[in-house]
């Protein structure tokens, strides 16, 4: 692993306690090039990780609190008459930044949440006609509170597929949670973190995560899989084409920090969970069927 990469995963366990699997997941989303969906209860770490993750990699941050009266203009921006001109000027909102947090983005109107839909998929923003890109590098980190709480509204699929993993962070253990009781505040050490990786040497890593070498057999074993969700009677329908893409690119990533130039079976092993979990749905009420079982019925060719 970079050394780099492995010193800023250090620092980032150090604000994150006991959660070290989620964080790989996390930073292996961004070198796979994808966005990232946290879901989980209030109060579990899911804004300390985002803000973590852009102050460690230098990143241009910006918050958005998604709510039910937010509006899509809140986010992309808004035409402005100047009349000093007798023109109308862009004024860009806050999704022109390198990494958004759409905070509670479920407890928003499905409108605003179609916000993010060309900005996660294109890297750009198109406001009456004209187009804006986005900065690079352009990551998103959404939470969800659990669906069953008051106030929220179910991200669409369209909406989930767009993101390249669903991580969960629970409940801290015994030790860590009494290390959080008894250390200082979270946001304290966060302001003292140093820039660990700029964008620019990101951008180095992300190409050199393209160039992991993916072989036939390995790409059997994937398509084997993406087939066996779209036959299985156990799933409303199968993983898309941009989800196949995805958890190659995922693989790759994973691959990338476990130090190996080619991807393994494992590595797919590894993140099939976080990058499908949240795109398969249970065909009937009765389906018991989890996205980690697929590993068990689909063998490696």
């Amino acid at each position: 692993m970079d050394n780099s990469l492995e010193a800023l995963l250090k620092a980032a366990n150090q604000i994150i306690l006991g959660k070290s699997q989620q964080i790989k997941l996390a930073v292996c989303c961004l070198l796979g090039q994808g966005h990232l969906l946290i879901e989980d209860i209030p109060g579990v770490g899911k804004t300390t990780l985002s803000h973590t993750l852009a102050k460690l990699f230098g990143m241009d941050y910006q918050r958005i609190q998604f709510t039910s009266d937010i509006l899509p203009a809140d986010i992309i921006g808004c035409s402005v008459f100047n009349p000093d001109t007798h023109q109308f000027s862009f004024h860009p909102g806050p999704i022109f930044n390198q990494m958004i947090l759409a905070d509670e983005i479920n407890r928003s109107t499905p409108k605003a949440q179609s916000a993010l839909l060309e900005a996660m998929e294109e890297g750009q923003v198109t406001v009456e006609g004209q187009t804006y890109p986005l900065p690079e590098p352009f990551f998103v980190i959404a939470t969800q509170n659990p669906a069953h709480q008051l106030g929220t509204f179910p991200l669409p699929e369209s909406q989930l597929d767009r993101f390249l993993m669903r991580i969960k962070l629970g409940y801290p253990n015994h030790q860590a949670e009494r290390e959080l009781l008894t250390g200082i505040q979270r946001h304290q050490l966060i302001d003292d973190l140093p820039v660990l990786l700029e964008p620019e040497a990101l951008a180095s890593l992300q190409k050199q995560v393209q160039g992991i070498y993916a072989s036939p057999a390995l790409l059997d074993y994937l398509q084997a899989i993406i087939d066996f969700s779209r036959q299985s009677d156990d799933f409303a329908c199968g993983l898309s084409p941009r989800a196949g893409l995805g958890l190659l690119n995922a693989a790759k990533a994973w691959a990338f920090m476990q130090q190996r130039q080619a991807v393994m079976p494992e590595d797919i092993q590894a993140v099939l969970p976080s990058v499908a979990g949240h795109r398969l749905q249970p065909g009937n009420t009765d389906a018991e069927m989890t996205v980690a079982s697929i590993l068990q019925q689909v063998p490696v060719l």
